[in-house]
């Protein structure tokens, strides 16, 4: 592990933290002079000593959190308060809904402080938290509430009507609470629960690899996995990092537009920006717009933009003059490849570069452009410390520079701290996800002489499109429940704005005749819709009389992929 650790240096211009600040206090334990504690829970051994460090006057006065909805309301926290209400909100889950140490809850909440403080109160229980995005449809809910044996929910006003459709099937459900300013039979309400509850709640002590969150994930094949991460894997993995793809002090204040069911909104929005005393800034963004995103770094003093690369496409489309940024010094670009052109136009508009990171749902980030790196376009930087990455061919052999193969992240003998723990109830995939002594990722790339990674392409089939993971599986089966289909394959299909969308080829049912297919298109469209999380519909339908198979029926995808992308 301890091989793996950067050169101690000095941080691009950052002044060093106190001697007294949380991140520092682990020094001893980056430097190997000291063991990698037995128990940790990072709402007792970061906020709230964030929470102490606060009050001792010794951090800056920024909010630890901050929070606008574009319509003039605005939430600010301070470490203090964070600590305050999130002890609340443990009490409710544990003293109202019963709630104990490893039970699991859905949380499926747009970018609202609610989901804040749901996370950290879960921690302080030792609660298991599983988040979903707004998206997800009656269906996808029914999935993961029974595959989890989640015996707790909470949305909003949105969703709870999809809950309510497919409870009676979940028969671990206990409790289901809305985020609401009304009521609604069946649930309880959350705001109400949580404000009239006492702030006397102790933290759980919690071993660093106690399962701490679950994020479901799509595959090519089959239905999502359920990728476990335990409190060492998020929480203490920052404080070990040398601060690795964020480089950030008390000062400065962090806005992501990751969607709060990502992994990466709990990385950038959550963890690694409180491991340094930052202030988390959020807009509740219902739509990703171009003038929200543009007026809001213009009225706020937000020092970090991260968002994927969907956004930096849409926002080099304006005419970027007419804003002049509050504070903004570093943007960073994460979900799926970024195209060189747009980096090119950003950093013409604005002056700015972006940094490009590179991870998976079951790892965090695996690579980065550092602060204060060349930047190469095209490359997604090089391996984050504590991750020895390298290239591997299909016996899981190493790669030289330059020759393409799959990534891979060393698991053996020792498997490094921020690594998933598992696919829960799922030892099969869980194996396959391991060859020799590597954690194969499943993507292509190349790395070059000075340890740059390049991104080529997936192994697999998953489609990236604006950073939402989908599996062909997922849509294809959407589509085979329409009587007009016989067949279909999904593909991913490039687009200028999205980086790719989600392309079907359509074999239609013998007993089927249609002469107007572009009706026929958007019946489809919107039956994917209905069926399952509308961002996952295909924005793209061919009609075709077969599709191309192997000798042994498998659809050819890679065939009708490369034909796409005109390769």
């Amino acid at each position: 592990l301890w091989t793996l650790k950067p050169p101690n240096r000095t941080f691009h211009g950052h002044p060093r933290l106190l001697a007294s600040d949380v991140y520092s206090q682990y020094e001893s334990v980056r430097r190997g002079e000291q063991e990698i504690p037995k128990y940790f829970n990072f709402a007792s051994d970061v906020l709230d000593k964030w929470s102490e460090i606060e009050k001792a006057g010794k951090r800056p006065s920024n909010p630890a959190f901050w929070w606008i909805n574009g319509k003039g309301e605005e939430v600010k926290w301070s470490f203090e308060e964070l600590g305050f209400l999130s002890r609340k909100v443990a009490n409710v889950l544990t003293k109202v809904c019963g709630l104990q140490k490893g039970d699991r809850i859905v949380v499926i909440l747009p970018r609202v402080p609610e989901w804040w403080l749901v996370n950290v109160a879960c921690m302080r229980a030792g609660i298991v938290l599983i988040p979903g995005i707004s998206q997800l449809s009656a269906k996808d809910i029914l999935y993961r509430l029974q595959a989890s044996k989640a015996t707790c929910i909470i949305t909003d006003d949105t969703l709870a009507p999809a809950v309510d459709s497919v409870a009676s099937e979940c028969q671990f459900l206990k409790t289901k609470l809305i985020v609401s300013k009304g009521s609604r039979e069946g649930w309880l309400n959350f705001t109400d629960l949580y404000k009239n509850q006492s702030a006397d709640h102790s933290c759980v002590k919690t071993r660093l690899q106690d399962s701490m969150s679950i994020f479901f994930t799509s595959g090519t094949t089959g239905s999502p996995k359920m990728t476990e991460h335990s409190q060492g894997s998020l929480g203490f993995r920052p404080l070990l990092s040398e601060r690795y793809w964020l480089d950030l002090t008390p000062s400065d204040i962090i806005w992501s537009t990751a969607d709060t069911g990502w992994i990466l909104a709990s990385l950038a929005s959550f963890f690694d920006p409180w491991v340094f005393g930052s202030c988390i800034f959020i807009h509740k963004l219902p739509q990703i717009e171009s003038a929200a995103i543009l007026n809001t770094l213009c009225r706020f003093p937000i020092d970090t933009l991260v968002g994927a690369p969907t956004l930096f496409r849409m926002l080099v489309q304006n005419d970027l003059s007419n804003y002049k940024f509050m504070n903004l010094k570093h943007c960073m670009s994460g979900g799926e490849p970024l195209n060189p052109e747009v980096m090119e136009q950003w950093k013409s508009k604005t002056g700015l570069d972006i940094y490009e990171v590179y991870g998976q749902t079951e790892t965090g980030i695996i690579c980065s452009v550092f602060k204060g790196m060349k930047v190469k376009p095209g490359s997604m930087g090089k391996a984050a410390p504590f991750y020895d990455v390298q290239i591997v061919d299909k016996n899981a052999n190493i790669l030289p520079p330059g020759q393409q193969g799959e990534i891979a992240i060393r698991s053996k003998p020792i498997r490094p701290l921020g690594l998933f723990s598992e696919y829960v109830d799922n030892p099969k995939k869980t194996a396959e996800s391991e060859r020799g002594d590597f954690y194969v990722t499943g993507d292509r790339g190349t790395m070059d002489e000075d340890g740059y990674f390049q991104f080529i392409g997936r192994d697999d089939d998953i489609i990236i499109s604006s950073g939402y993971r989908i599996g062909p599986f997922e849509v294809e089966s959407a589509l085979i429940e329409h009587p007009a289909v016989a067949e279909t394959a999904v593909v991913s299909s490039p687009d200028p704005i999205r980086g790719e969308v989600v392309k079907a080829f359509v074999v239609l049912s013998p007993t089927f005749s249609s002469s107007d297919l572009e009706s026929l298109t958007c019946d489809l469209q919107e039956h994917v819709k209905k069926t399952t999380a509308p961002y996952k519909y295909p924005r793209k339908v061919e009609f075709v009389q077969e599709l191309p198979k192997t000798v042994t029926g498998k659809i050819k995808r890679n065939e009708l992929r490369n034909k796409e992308w005109g390769r």
